[in-house]
C-alpha cells in the first residue's frame, strides 16, 4: 500500500493505492484564494500547502480506511513545479517516509499526467490499466505545459515537442483575462465557447503547417489582444463575446489535434491519449475523439477528475516503480524544479 503527495502548484493533494485499486484520493483546491488576484501566487500557494498537507494526508487515509503504519511505500511529486509548493510537498513526503522508515519514490509530474489516461474507474472501482497499455502519442495540455510525448512501452518515453512561449492552458487562461472573464478563465471561455459560432472570427492556428511537434501560442494572445484594441465593442456584447471565445478555442483545439494526429502517423502508433488540465475542454475532447476516429486511432483520455492535479496519478506510477525494485530516492534528494521528462532515462 503506498501513500502519494502532489503539491507541483495551487493543489494540496494526496492519494493511497495498493496493486494498482485507488482507494483514495483528496485534493485542496486554492481557485478561490487565488481569483482575487487573476492567477496563483507563489507565496500564497505555499503557505495554503503547509496549511493543508496534514489535514489532506489524515482525510485521504481515513477514506481509504487504514492507518499511517499500512503504508508501506511513499510517493511524491519531485518536480516540475513552483519550487517552494514542490517542496513543502515533497520534504512532507520525506519526513512521512523517514519517520516509519519506508522507500519514498520522487515522480515526474508529467510522468504522472503521462500515464493517467490509463486510470479508470469501473463498477466504482478506479484502478490502472497496465493490462490495457499500448504504445502510444501522448498530449499532455495544462495551464503550464503543452508536450507532445511518444511512449514506447511503460516508462520509456521521449519528448518530440512542447511549447516554445505559451502553454495552451496559459493561452486560454490569458485571452481569458483580455475578454474580462473571471479566474479562473479557461473553463470559462469553454462555456461560453460552447454558445458561440467558431467561424465568426479567424484566428492564426501557429506552426500548424510545420512537420516538427513544437507549439507557440503567444502569437494568438497577441492577435486576439490586437483584435480588441480595433473591436472592444466585441467584449461589450454577449452574443459578439460568445463567438469569439468559440473562435479562439477552435484555434486553439485544431492547432493540438492537428499535430497530435500528425505525430501519432509519423511514429506509427495504434494509440493516442491525452492528459492534463485542457483535457477537460469540452472543444478538444470532442475534436480529438472525431479526428481519431477518422484516422482509426484508438483514443484514452483522462477523465476529468484525473486531468487536473492530483496525487492517484503519482501514486500509480510511484507504486509501479516500487513493484518493479527500481532505486528509491536518497533521503537527502531535493525538488527538480526544472526536471525533463527526457532526463529519466528509462
Amino acid at each position: 500500500m503506498l501513500l502519494a503527495i502532489e503539491s507541483s502548484c495551487d493543489e494540496t493533494a494526496a492519494a493511497v493505492v495498493h496493486d494498482g485499486v485507488v482507494l483514495s484520493g483528496v485534493v485542496s483546491s486554492q481557485v478561490r484564494l487565488h481569483a482575487e488576484y487573476g492567477g496563483v501566487v507563489p507565496e500564497l500557494a505555499v503557505r495554503e500547502h503547509l496549511r493543508n498537507l496534514v489535514p489532506v494526508v489524515d482525510e485521504t487515509l481515513r477514506r481509504a480506511g487504514v492507518g499511517s503504519g499500512d503504508i508501506r511505500a511513499v510517493g511524491a511529486t519531485r518536480g516540475p513545479g513552483l519550487p517552494a509548493a514542490l517542496s513543502a510537498g515533497y520534504a512532507a513526503a520525506q519526513g512521512f517516509a523517514l519517520a516509519l522508515g519506508l522507500p519514498l519514490y520522487g515522480v515526474h509530474h508529467h510522468e504522472g499526467h503521462l500515464y493517467s489516461p490509463w486510470i479508470e474507474e469501473v463498477d466504482g472501482v478506479v484502478r490502472v490499466r497496465w493490462d490495457q497499455f499500448e504504445p502510444n502519442v501522448s498530449l499532455i495540455v495544462s495551464g503550464g505545459h503543452t508536450l507532445l510525448v511518444h511512449v514506447s512501452a511503460l516508462g520509456r518515453h521521449r519528448v518530440l515537442g512542447g511549447t516554445l512561449d505559451d502553454a495552451a492552458g496559459e493561452c486560454f487562461d490569458k485571452v481569458a483575462k483580455l475578454l474580462g472573464l473571471p479566474y479562473p478563465g479557461g473553463p470559462v471561455l469553454d462555456r461560453f465557447a460552447e454558445e458561440g459560432n467558431p467561424a465568426a472570427h479567424s484566428f492564426p492556428r501557429p506552426m500548424i503547417h510545420g512537420d516538427d511537434d513544437e507549439f507557440s501560442f503567444s502569437g494568438l494572445k497577441t492577435s486576439v489582444r490586437t483584435f480588441l484594441g480595433r473591436h472592444p465593442e466585441v467584449a461589450e456584447d454577449p452574443a459578439k463575446l460568445r463567438d469569439l471565445c468559440a473562435a479562439v478555442r477552435a484555434a486553439i483545439v485544431d492547432t493540438l489535434v492537428t499535430k497530435t494526429i500528425r505525430a501519432a502517423r509519423r511514429m506509427g502508433v495504434g494509440c493516442v491519449t491525452a492528459s492534463g488540465g485542457v483535457t477537460c475542454n469540452r472543444g478538444l475532447r470532442r475534436d480529438l475523439a472525431v479526428a481519431c476516429g477518422a484516422e482509426g486511432l484508438a483514443l484514452r483520455m483522462s477523465s476529468p477528475s484525473y486531468s487536473t492535479d492530483n496525487a492517484a496519478m503519482i501514486a500509480v506510477v510511484a507504486e509501479r516503480r516500487w513493484k518493479a525494485g527500481e532505486p528509491v530516492d536518497e533521503p537527502a534528494l531535493e525538488i527538480g524544479a526544472g526536471w525533463s521528462l527526457d532526463s529519466l532515462g528509462r
